[in-house]
């Protein structure tokens, strides 16, 4: 299934996306996508629903963040060993591991802000993992059995926020906007191998990210089970498990957002992405 949320912001109805791609109205059947829809009972009570017995929905309406519910979002850095050679950074030997605050998420084609005074404002396409039950202390091999779903995350830095300004990174990570997810969550049965996932950006109309979750250091089962050593995993949290080469900091010279510019991302299978940068007031 692909599930979304559509309408204004706060105002949300949740739908899915059919075999047609188009969008149908699910509000008939419940009243949102959360925590207890991304639960296995809560989704297999949705797959008994025939996707063409719902209203479709006229016309393009906004996307939202397609789930709620979230009460972390945990970041997976230099997770791609590209990427860590283009930051200058060793490969990890463990997961590095960072929060980026819950107010941060917006729509997929929500405006980006850039924050007040920001000069290395970046992006990053990256493969959400979304939770789906508790994971407390799981095995690597029952890891993804807690996996809701899989979607589409931009993970935007502010460079200088993150690595000039001390040790923690989350600073660079937590600005408003800086975290779009969708345009839909895809469940789990239908992304049989999360590392065979072809993801990509465009800035301005050029491809600038181009690489495969194949090559991710640590890959989601790996990550679910880490992660679950070191805090509690709850239906809706998120995993943003890192990026592939081709980010602003790592150009010659380097190459930072700015009001006006374009991004377009994708996954393959999971929707794409577009937003438009702006300043922030």
């Amino acid at each position: 299934m692909k599930l979304v949320r559509y309408g204004n912001n706060g105002q949300e109805k949740p739908g899915l996306i059919d075999e047609e791609g188009k969008l149908r109205d699910l509000s008939v059947a419940i009243e949102t996508i959360d925590q207890a829809t991304l639960s296995p009972q809560g989704l297999n009570s949705l797959r008994s629903i025939a996707p063409d017995s719902l209203p479709r929905v006229k016309g393009t309406p906004r996307l939202g963040v397609p789930f709620t519910g979230i009460s972390k979002i945990v970041g997976v850095g230099l997770n791609y060993s590209d990427h860590a050679k283009e930051a200058g950074m060793p490969i990890p030997s463990e997961p590095i591991l960072f929060m980026k605050a819950t107010t941060c998420i917006s729509g997929p084609s929500d405006p980006l802000l850039l924050p007040p005074g920001s000069v290395k404002t970046d992006w990053e396409v990256e493969l959400a993992i979304v939770i789906g039950s508790v994971a407390r202390h799981v095995p690597l091999e029952q890891a993804l059995d807690h996996v809701a779903g899989y979607c589409v995350a931009n993970d935007v830095s502010e460079r200088e926020y993150q690595l000039e300004r001390g040790t923690q990174w989350d600073k660079g990570k937590g600005y408003d906007t800086f975290g779009p997810l969708g345009p839909w969550l895809v469940t789990r049965d239908e992304v049989p191998d999360p590392q065979d996932l072809h993801l990509w950006l465009e800035l301005n109309g050029q491809r600038v990210q181009d690489g495969n979750t194949s090559n991710m250091v640590f890959g989601c089962a790996e990550l679910v089970a880490y992660i679950s050593r070191f805090m509690t995993l709850l239906p809706g949290d998120v995993i943003v498990t890192g990026t592939p080469p081709g980010v602003g900091l790592g150009m010659k010279p380097p190459r930072f957002l700015q009001a006006g510019d374009s991004l377009r991302l994708g996954i393959d299978g999971l929707g794409v992405q577009e937003q438009v940068v702006t300043t922030a007031r």
